[in-house]
């Protein structure tokens, strides 16, 4: 049998619908309900919004859940949007002092994406900026990490991933798995990417238009770094000089990510890196972290 801590009154709203969840068979749901409920009930406490602007939050969240299908997640949205995915990244991946930074997956992957040899080009189209990506794979030591598995993918020169592009973009392009050899070293090459808006054409865009907020993402490459032994690195590499860089509409930009795409002008050099003209330089080396025991 519940037990209800007296009445319902304002001053004790919260304390009494936490007791109604006094018999809840999870004790982690009892938990996480109670603070949901405590802070939830502080808010309304200090808004004192009226019944037709809560009526108006509740369609909102109304609209959102209709905008969800199986290929677009307008809850996830509003989390990245809040800056509660970033935080929920955060505490599930802290790392020892000089370990790389994580920062979130993105809703592009694609979890077979071919396995390419070392210094691939995974620019299929071969449009856009010619780069030269590189680096180590190490370990908190400086130690190289041989066998590292390098899942990398990013959007092309106009802000778009392949799968947003179907029968434009050929599949799996800008796209690639990669494997350190061992001197745990990596390189590949692909086109320098573009900044691109989140989708910004359902309640979620509104609401950022509404708050006076942009949809962008600066320019970034995405890594899945993974090797036996060691915790799997989710994260980014971003460009400082993006006109984005600093409000990046899902707070993913961590300053330690952040590498300088370098013009290479010289073409003797360009034809030895295997170029035939001009290319952008990004040299970047990621630290992988050991699990707590």
């Amino acid at each position: 049998m519940t037990t209800e801590q007296g009445f319902f009154t304002e001053a004790d709203s919260a304390e009494v619908v936490i007791s109604r969840n006094a018999n809840a068979q999870d004790e982690r749901l009892k938990q996480v309900m109670a603070v949901i409920t405590r802070k939830l009930h502080e808010a309304v406490k200090e808004i004192e919004p009226t019944e037709e602007e809560w009526f108006r939050a509740i369609m909102f969240l109304t609209d959102t859940g209709h905008m969800c299908n199986d290929w677009r997640q307008e809850f996830i949205l509003l989390s990245d949007v809040l800056g509660v995915s970033m935080l929920v990244d955060a505490i599930n991946n802290r790392k020892p002092s000089g370990a790389s930074e994580s920062t979130v997956l993105g809703p592009f992957h694609v979890a077979d994406a071919p396995e390419l040899p070392m210094g691939a080009n995974i620019c299929l189209d071969q449009k856009g900026e010619p780069m030269r990506v590189h680096g180590r794979i190490l370990d908190t030591d400086g130690n190289p990490i041989a066998g590292a598995k390098i899942d990398v993918w990013q959007a092309n020169d106009e802000g778009f991933y392949d799968v947003q592009q179907k029968g434009i973009q050929p599949d799996f392009n800008l796209r690639g798995v990669f494997r350190t050899g061992a001197d745990g070293s990596y390189h590949f090459r692909g086109v320098k990417p573009k900044f691109y808006p989140i989708p910004d054409d359902g309640p979620v865009g509104k609401l950022l238009a509404q708050l006076g907020r942009h949809p962008y993402r600066p320019a970034h490459l995405h890594y899945i770094i993974e090797a036996p032994g060691y915790d799997r690195l989710v994260t980014h590499i971003f460009d400082p000089d993006d006109p984005y860089i600093r409000s990046d509409a899902v707070f993913g930009v961590k300053q330690s990510l952040m590498a300088k795409f370098q013009p290479v002008t010289d073409l003797q050099f360009a034809k030895a890196a295997g170029f035939e003209g001009p290319f952008l330089d990004l040299d970047f080396d990621f630290v992988l972290s050991r699990p707590k025991t």
